[in-house]
């Protein structure tokens, strides 16, 4: 009989546990994205930084901003800011005080995913 009970208290034990793992990690850090999305996501994230740096540079060299096409014109970017991971890239630029570089999704099958973006702040929002 004290084995039993011993092994039932043990099976319980084990139930306990699991139910706190399952409640604990059943929600991933990304939100329950697919992989697909997460990638991609994180990709346009890189690049929103890369296109950051090179507004950077451009406003060392030139006093001024630029919008995405003269950035690539310069050779300031390797990519095309055209429809890259299924996203279309935006500046808006103020001068040599300000700019902000929007990343819309322009896959209809990326329909509901982030729109993104970075300022001179060099920071990544997600609207």
């Amino acid at each position: 009989m004290k084995k039993a009970a011993g092994l039932l208290g043990l099976v319980i034990a084990l139930g306990v546990g699991y139910y706190i793992f399952k409640a604990q990690y059943a929600e991933s850090p990304t939100g329950g994205a697919p992989p697909k999305q997460v990638i991609d996501v994180v990709g346009v994230k890189n690049d929103l930084l890369a296109i950051g740096q090179a507004e950077r540079m451009y406003l060392a060299s030139h006093g001024t901003y630029a919008s995405v096409d003269q950035l690539q014109q310069d050779g300031a970017l390797q990519f095309s800011g055209t429809n890259r991971r299924g996203y279309n890239y935006t500046a808006e630029v103020s001068g040599g005080e300000h700019f902000r570089i929007v990343a819309t999704p322009a896959d209809p099958a990326k329909e509901g995913w982030p729109t993104l973006a970075i300022d001179d702040t060099m920071q990544v929002s997600q609207q």
